[in-house]
C-alpha cells in the first residue's frame, strides 16, 4: 500500500491540467494523468513527474464520450492495483476540456451539444463512474471559469456549462458527505496558455486588455492557476467545501 496520496487528474498532458499534476507531485502526490491525443506530451510529462519523485501513469480518456467511462474506470482500478497495489484513489480533479467564442445567434446545435458532452455530462457521468474508486475522505475539484460570474460576448455556450459545474459540485458536496468527501469548484481568470487558440497568451491587445481590468494588473499564468489547484486538493483546506475559489487575480471587481 502507498502511503502517498494519489491524485487523478484529467486533461494534464498541457497547460492548467499539467501545471497542476506538476504542483501536486511537487507536494508529495503520485498521479494518475489522462490525455486525449497527446501521447507524446503525456509521455513527457510523466519524466518531468518522476522526475520529482511522484510514482505516476498516463492512461488516454475522451471526457466527451461517456460510454467509455466504465473502460476507464477499470483500467484506472488496473492500475492502481498494478503500480500501487490500491483499491482506491483520493483526488478527483475534473480539468479536461475545450473552448468555444461563437455568438449565440452563429452557435450551431452541434457546437452546443459538444460543450455539453465535454463540460456538463462529462463531468458528471465521470465522477459518477470513478466514485467507487474515491477514498473516503479525499477530494474532488471541478473547474470553471471567471465567464460564469461575468460575461463577454462569444462565451455564452462555454459559460452556461461552467455554470451548470458550480451547481453540480454543491449537490455533488452535500451527496458525498456521509464519506466525508469534499468537493470544490475552482474558477480560474483569463489564463496565458493554448486554451482557446492561445488567444490571451499570444495576441498583444487582448492581453493588454484583460490586464487593464484586473485589479493585480496582469492576466494569470498556469503557475497561479496550479498552485490553487494543489492547495484546493490538499488536507490543508479540508474545511472548505461546495465553494466556489475564483483565481483571476481580481477581473471586473
Amino acid at each position: 500500500m502507498t502511503t502517498r496520496p494519489i491524485a487523478l487528474v484529467t486533461g494534464a498532458s498541457r497547460g492548467l491540467g499539467r501545471n497542476a499534476a506538476l504542483k501536486l507531485a511537487a507536494r508529495g502526490t503520485d498521479l494518475i494523468v489522462t490525455y486525449r491525443q497527446q501521447a507524446a506530451e503525456a509521455e513527457s510529462l510523466l519524466r518531468e513527474l518522476q522526475a520529482l519523485g511522484a510514482q505516476a501513469v498516463a492512461l488516454p480518456l475522451d471526457v466527451g464520450d461517456s460510454a467509455g467511462f466504465p473502460a476507464f474506470a477499470e483500467a484506472v482500478r488496473s492500475a492502481l492495483g498494478r503500480h500501487w497495489q490500491s483499491e482506491q484513489f483520493d483526488y478527483l480533479l475534473n480539468n479536461a476540456g475545450t473552448g468555444i467564442n461563437v455568438a449565440i445567434a452563429a452557435t450551431t446545435e452541434a457546437q452546443f451539444d459538444d460543450m455539453v458532452r465535454v463540460h456538463l455530462k462529462g463531468t458528471f457521468f465521470l465522477t459518477q463512474a470513478l466514485l467507487p474508486l474515491i477514498a473516503d475522505g479525499g477530494r474532488i475539484l471541478n473547474v470553471s471559469s471567471g465567464l460564469a460570474r461575468f460575461s463577454l460576448p462569444g462565451y455564452a455556450a462555454y459559460a452556461a456549462m461552467k455554470g451548470g459545474i458550480e451547481v453540480f459540485t454543491r449537490y455533488l458536496a452535500l451527496e458525498l458527505g456521509p464519506r466525508r468527501i469534499a468537493v470544490n469548484t475552482i474558477a480560474p481568470g483569463a489564463i496565458a496558455t493554448d486554451f482557446g487558440g492561445g488567444a490571451v497568451r499570444d495576441n498583444a491587445q487582448i492581453n493588454g486588455l484583460i490586464a487593464s481590468q484586473t485589479a493585480l494588473g496582469r492576466v494569470g499564468l498556469p503557475d497561479d492557476i496550479g498552485h490553487v489547484m494543489a492547495a484546493l486538493l490538499s488536507p490543508d483546506l479540508g474545511w472548505v467545501n461546495g465553494q466556489r475559489i475564483e483565481a483571476s487575480g481580481g477581473i471586473h471587481l
